[in-house]
């Protein structure tokens, strides 16, 4: 983002009709939309901020086929079949992004590199090895290495040759471009709130007005919408970290990542005056680090032991979504809703599966076969969890008064410093209280408007998160990462 123009769409303005509204503007919603409109297909892609600044802003931009250990599972899992569909997926997605940087000339860094996934202990050694034979069994071009070329001792790596890495921001950027004129549009700072499914189209309420259409497409990393598919039940968020960094040599030919805990990722990105090293890792479960903070330095105490690092340039944090059987969700929402589709669950592989995700969800809205959507169908999980009531009432009861001690309030707020919150209990009623910079205090309920779990502060990106399925919020309560798509409600603290 610090290396890529701004966006500038307009947000929506009143009601509107078009073939198919995408929610969400990363590289699955934008790949999809860009294939639809090419198709002759009018389209509204909406994003409540700016579109390319989530996860896919965020990204370290690794477009491979090689996710870290996955064949040997997938084949022992789901079989030889649907395995080989899904390598068959993320090498078309990686294609597909090759032939339209050609097409379109896009000057995003594209290159191709091989990729990696390496052995650090001669425990992990027979893993990689057995992944080579798996992803090679499929038809991947995978061979195992002893050499790697990254510092410190190894113990083999399973390689995939011809793989890429490019910038993802201004590779979608010129394909967001295509979108606005003949019918169809970009629409920012539009916050789609609910979804209304009909028998002739669906209808997607925002807070700037409607859109009307035969389908819609839920690529909002986490759908909004997830009751019929029981998404709350069946993916887990993540968060994890990256750096940044300028190193004193030069960095190898490669992108690579490890195979045992804790998983780290390198790889290198041209940057006007030499290159910048790309390290990530540290990962943990949304909202359950007590000081997400300490995962940035835990990650440049580990990348000072493998280079000498001259600077950290940048650091951030991303999150991603894990499901329930490490396979993503890419199809229509549910069975039987027929005009709904959705396109989550990447676990950090979504350069390629998100970019195939485009493939398959404009190919099921033209109504032609797919195929690699089996693999991939959000209805493999037959179950239906209910949505409890609990939750019903949880969210109507959030938000309101708490009345207190005077001197109780000030010990509990007494501890917490400027620009830092925490969640406290007094008289059974949590509130999230926040002191800004100034010194103010702000009190909101920690209830998540998604389903009522309870908001952690994230003490690194100065936000509350939710631990149960990843909404996030600003210290001010405002939503800035779904499946909420409610504010925090206001908590008002009375001393007597």
């Amino acid at each position: 983002m610090a290396t890529s123009p701004e966006t500038a769409f307009p947000p929506l303005d009143g009601d509107g009709r078009v073939d198919v509204t995408v929610i969400g503007g990363g590289i699955a919603g934008i790949t999809t939309a860009f294939l639809l409109k090419k198709a002759g297909l009018t389209v509204a892609l909406i994003d409540a901020y700016r579109i390319i600044t989530g996860t896919t802003g965020h990204t370290t931009a690794k477009i491979t086929s090689l996710h870290r250990l996955v064949y040997r599972d997938l084949i022992d899992r789901v079989g030889s079949g649907k395995a080989k569909q899904y390598a068959d997926a993320n090498q078309a997605g990686l294609n597909l992004i090759a032939s339209l940087v050609r097409e379109y000339d896009i000057p995003c860094d594209f290159v191709r590199k091989p990729a990696y996934t390496y052995a650090e202990s001669e425990e992990s050694r027979d893993l990689v090895m057995d992944e080579a034979d798996a992803a090679r069994s499929l038809g991947l071009p995978a061979v195992f290495t002893e050499e790697v070329p990254l510092p410190g001792r190894t113990h083999g790596a399973v390689i995939l040759e011809d793989q890429a890495q490019f910038h993802p921001r201004n590779y979608l950027l010129l394909l967001a471009g295509h979108l606005p004129g003949e019918g169809s549009y970009v629409f920012e700072m539009t916050r789609a709130v609910d979804l209304e499914e009909r028998a002739d189209g669906v209808v997607v309420k925002t807070d700037r007005g409607s859109l009307s259409s035969d389908y819609a497409v839920l690529a909002t990393h986490y759908p909004i919408y997830d009751r019929p598919g029981a998404y709350f039940a069946r993916m887990q968020p993540s968060r994890s970290y990256a750096l940044g960094i300028r190193i004193d040599e030069p960095f190898p030919n490669g992108i690579f990542i490890n195979v045992a805990a804790p998983v780290h990722s390198w790889r290198s990105q041209p940057a006007g005056d030499g290159d910048l090293v790309i390290v990530t890792g540290a990962p943990h479960d949304t909202g359950k680090a007590a000081d997400t903070r300490a995962h940035y330095r835990s990650l440049e105490a580990y990348a000072r032991s493998v280079y000498p690092v001259r600077s950290v340039d940048y650091h951030w944090s991303a999150q991603d979504y894990i499901t329930a059987d490490r396979i993503p969700y890419i199809g229509r929402i549910a069975a039987g809703h027929d005009r709904v589709y959705v396109a989550t669950g990447f676990q950090k592989w979504g350069m390629a599966a998100g970019t195939a995700a485009g493939m398959i969800l404009a190919d099921l809205i033209r109504g032609r076969t797919n195929p690699w959507a089996e693999v991939f169908d959000p209805s493999r999980f037959r179950e239906q969890p209910e949505f409890p009531d609990r939750v019903r009432k949880r969210l109507a009861a959030a938000g309101g008064a708490i009345e207190v001690g005077t001197d109780r309030i000030d010990h509990e707020i007494g501890t917490i410093p400027p620009g830092e919150g925490k969640v406290i209990e007094i008289d059974g009623q949590k509130v999230a209280v926040y002191r800004d910079g100034g010194g103010e205090i702000h009190t909101l309920d920690p209830t998540c408007m998604h389903m009522g779990c309870t908001v952690a502060w994230n003490n690194a990106e100065k936000s509350w998160d939710c631990p149960c399925h990843g909404s996030r919020y600003a210290a001010d309560g405002r939503v800035i990462e779904s499946p909420t798509v409610r504010d925090l409600r206001r908590k008002e603290v009375v001393r007597r």
